[in-house]
Order: C-alpha cells, then structure tokens, then sequence
C-alpha cells in the first residue's frame, strides 16, 4: 500500500507543477531539486494548504478530489517549517503542551520532550535557545499532535554546521524508530544522502527521478537536477571507534575504512556519501600513497559519458562505489566487466553531514 497517490496539477504564471507519484509508507522520502522546483509548494499541498487541482490520497482515505477536501486539521500532519515559529511569550513546557492540548496528548509530553533531549529545557524562555534547540522543539511539537504523516520544509537550512550536527541524529533516531512516515524538503544533498531512505526529485515542476537514495543520487540522468554536487554513492556502515589521531573508524561490506572524527555510539549505523570525482582506481595495490582507504574491487559496468569520461561501478565487498575517471584512463588501465582492481577514496571526501 502507497503512503501518498499523488496526482496534483498547479500554474502560477509561467510555472506549471504537475505530479503523479505514488509514495511508499516507509521511512524517509526527500523532495529534492533546484530552488523553485515546486518542492516546498507540493508539501503544502499535501498539507492541504493549498488545493492541487488534483487528487491526493492517503492510504486510501481521499483528501482531495476536485469535489472533496479535506482541511488541514482534519489531515494529522505534523510540520516542520525552516522557522520554528514558536511562541515567544512562552516557555518551552507551555508551546509543547498547547499542541498536545489540541490533540488531547498531554500524556506524552514528558515523553516526547525526552524523546528530542528537551527535558533541561522544558522551563526556559524560547527566546532563550539556540537555533538546533528551538527547531526541536519546532519537531516536537509537530509530533505531540498525534501525526499519521510528517512534513518537513527546510528544517536545518537556516542552521550552521554545528546545529545541524547536534539537530540530524533526533531525526535520523525519529526515521528509525517511530515509523512514521516523514516527507523531507532539502537542498542539501549530503543531509539527503545520510537521512533519505528514497528520493524524489523535482526539476521545473515534474519529477525527474525517484527511487532508492543510492540509485538517485548515482543516476547521472538526474544529475542536472542535483545542483552543484557531482553524482555519487553510499556506503552503508558501523562505527567501531575513534583512532586517536582523530579519524574515526568504520566497518562497511568492503571492510575498514577511516574517516574524519565522528561523535556516535560503538554499533550506531553510519550513511556515507562519497563523490564519483573522489574516487580513483589502480589494477595493482598502490603504494606511497597518502589516501587511507584503498579497497579491493571487482568492475561491474563502464559507462561512457559526455566530454571524454567514463563511470565505472566498482563492487567492493557487496557495497556498490561509482567512479569518474577519463575513457583514456579507462582504456589504459584495461577496465572492464569482471576486471580485478583496487578503489582508492579520499578520507577528506567521505562526509557524514
């Protein structure tokens, strides 16, 4: 069964957003594109802040139809958006239970707020927090209203690092274990890389890809739509420990690899994006190199592409890498289908968040 069957049609001057999609349940879905893709229109939509012109359904209850519409309130979304938008005049115990009071959950207040590590906060003034503390309150008080479905519009865009640091490991925590379905706006592809389960992209209005996040953000057919980041791949690991020279260090289906110190939990899952740029490849192990992470490789496929390159997907250990190199190295190293290499990665280009 479908989370969302989207069939949605908007125009706004010469803007025309038309999309027939049918969500999965599961997880994390991304609406990622370019600014003024219609990502951040389609959300509210679906939050039926705007009518579609369409039909939008969720499983299998009719929220619109052209004839029938269902208000916002009636629709148990809980939403994010880029600017918290809390109550300033009050504390964060009192923005927390007014959303709860509304859907009669004031039971799981206390619950909820250790839930997004608010409970030293519960008595402080929302003037008074950081931007990373008030979008959690923000997400906390979206989930007090008993939700059947999350949106989320931007919520770190505003952030800096840090805060992003300190705001992704609540909703990746959310994603894992409170199996609700979250819808995702972002236009950062390294977040999308380490939150999304799947990706829908969006470009002048339709939807240009969609599918599992690797599959997506290695598809080079979508590439014109992901901004300035090249396609990639993700390595799906385990944290083992930090070295201490300040890497840290993981075990993924390839085996070992080292990367920038990570704060997590001995066994915690770890997403990786790795660039095609950043990946090379020798036929024989190299030596006297720098780069820490070199992986015995098996070639799977070599596309050619525009401009003299090539993308050859590497199998390392089960985990899929895909590389850029030039048709000329690719002749010259003799890579095709079957052939045995090795794949060096760039430690500085393995990125978390």
């Amino acid at each position: 069964m479908t989370m969302l069957d989207l069939d949605v049609h908007l125009r706004r001057g010469d803007f025309q957003l038309e999309v027939t999609q049918k969500l999965p349940t599961d997880g994390l879905t991304a609406l990622f594109g370019p600014s003024g893709a219609g990502k951040s229109t389609l959300l509210r939509m679906i939050a039926g802040f705007e009518r579609t012109g369409g039909q939008i359904s969720f499983l299998g209850e009719t929220w619109e139809d052209g004839r029938y519409f269902v208000p916002p309130h009636r629709r148990r979304i809980g939403f994010v958006f880029q600017n918290p938008g809390l109550f300033a005049h009050l504390d964060v115990a009192r923005n927390l239970t007014y959303a709860a009071r509304r859907s009669r959950q004031l039971h799981a207040v206390a619950s909820v707020a250790n839930r997004l590590g608010l409970g030293p906060l519960l008595g402080r003034s929302v003037r008074e927090l950081s931007g990373g503390e008030a979008q959690r309150v923000a997400l906390a008080r979206a989930l007090l209203v008993d939700p059947k479905l999350l949106l989320m519009d931007e919520p770190l865009s505003a952030l800096d690092a840090a805060r992003r640091s300190e705001i992704l490991p609540y909703i990746e925590a959310l994603r894992d274990e409170a199996r609700l379905p979250i819808l995702y706006v972002s236009h950062a592809l390294a977040e999308v890389a380490r939150l999304a389960n799947r990706v829908l992209v969006l470009g002048n209005g339709k939807v240009q890809a969609f599918g599992q996040t690797s599959d997506v953000l290695g598809d080079r057919a979508a590439h014109s739509f992901l901004g300035s980041d090249e396609p990639g791949s993700l390595i799906n690991a385990v944290f083992t420990g930090n070295e201490a020279d300040s890497l840290s260090r993981l075990s993924f289906s390839g085996g070992s690899i080292l990367v920038p110190h990570i704060s997590a939990m001995v066994g915690a899952k770890v997403r990786l994006f790795v660039q095609s740029r950043d990946i090379l490849i020798a036929r024989t192990s190299p030596e006297g190199l720098s780069a820490l992470n070199i992986f015995a490789a098996v070639v799977k496929e070599v596309k050619d592409l525009d401009l003299g390159l090539a993308e050859v997907s590497l199998d390392v250990g089960g985990t899929i890498l895909r590389a850029r190199i030039t048709r000329r190295s690719c002749g010259a190293l003799g890579l095709k289908p079957g052939a045995t290499c090795h794949a060096i990665l760039k430690t500085v280009a393995l990125t978390r968040d």
